[in-house]
């Protein structure tokens, strides 16, 4: 069993994937292994879903699936309280070249009732980088409804009903299940989400795809899942002189915190702890190492790992989920 392994810092290898809205920057910013084409848009850097699978890159463990540690032993990545069978969360990198389509997403209790089930899909979107002029999409404007939201859709008008604003680097957005959204162009994300790869998509401004066709658009699925009363959604901001964990986003599905400043602890409390470094480099100890940690990097703490300490740099950013 993988439980008699001791437990380290797992790094693993990131699932590039190349769409139509993607560019090169994943590459350019945060060092991900990309090629020359200009397509590439996510970096999938923690993934237990189907066939997609994060691999470890070190360590004794290398070559191990994040699925097959949980397999052979759930508590030494997960926690002994967990009653999951597949890890819950999937971390991941966004460039957003173009812009992207208008989508929501179900929650758990409508994705288990689809053809394929899959986990409802709640995330929360860390930026990273903003042209100037970029806009996220987030929430309905106030007082639409499902009439409205369908008389703006069956014109091609959806982005009228939207409520959107200017981000900076290190807005954070939270996206709960039922809420209409969409990425625009100039932005590079860092996503936390559930392990769910379900998208209803309601508006592709009127583009056609790489064979020349419209994407499908999902009209009544879209409409039965989206949450109608929450309305607009507003950036969520850390206060930059605060020293320490600092929550952004604490939901029933994963808890989302930066470190901007100082050094604090993590691990050792039996539960499993993502880190990713969206801005800067950090330095994370164990009883065992010290490891430097460059932008773009992502690690998992498995359950079982002793208490850590981790450092950020100057004008640096660590973001945990767990």
């Amino acid at each position: 069993m993988f439980g008699k392994e001791s437990p380290y810092p797992l790094q693993f290898r990131p699932l590039i994937k190349q769409t139509l809205w993607g560019g090169s920057k994943l590459g350019q910013l945060l060092g991900k292994p990309i090629g020359d084409e200009q397509n590439y848009a996510e970096s999938w850097e923690i993934v237990d879903h189907g066939q997609d699978q994060s691999v470890v890159e070190n360590g004794p463990l290398a070559g191990q699936t994040l699925s097959g540690l949980i397999q052979n032993d759930a508590a030494w990545t997960l926690g002994e309280s967990s009653e999951e069978a597949k890890f819950p969360l999937l971390l991941k990198y966004l460039d957003c070249n173009r812009v992207l389509s208008v989508q929501v997403h179900p929650d758990d209790a409508y994705g288990a009732t689809m053809d394929v089930p899959d986990r409802g899909k709640t995330e929360a979107w860390y930026v990273v980088d903003a042209e100037p002029g970029s806009l996220i999409y987030a929430g309905l404007k106030s007082g639409v409804d499902r009439d409205a939201l369908a008389e703006a859709m069956a014109a091609g008008e959806t982005d009228r009903v939207l409520h959107s604003f200017h981000p900076s680097r290190g807005d954070c957005v939270f996206i709960p299940a039922g809420t209409v959204h969409a990425l625009g162009a100039g932005l590079v994300i860092a996503e936390i989400q559930q392990s769910s790869n379900t998208t209803f998509r309601l508006f592709d401004w009127n583009r056609v795809g790489a064979d020349g066709n419209p994407r499908p658009l999902h009209i009544e699925q879209s409409l039965a899942v989206t949450d109608y009363e929450s309305g607009p959604v507003e950036a969520l901001k850390s206060d930059p002189s605060a020293c320490g964990w600092q929550r952004l986003v604490a939901c029933d599905k994963f808890v989302l915190s930066s470190l901007e400043n100082g050094s604090d602890v993590v691990g050792g409390d039996g539960r499993f702890h993502i880190l990713t470094v969206p801005i800067g480099t950090a330095t994370l100890t164990t009883d065992d190492a010290s490891i430097e940690l460059r932008r773009g990097q992502s690690l998992l703490l498995p359950a079982t790992m002793p208490e850590c300490s981790i450092a950020v740099h100057a004008d640096s950013t660590v973001l945990r989920a767990d």
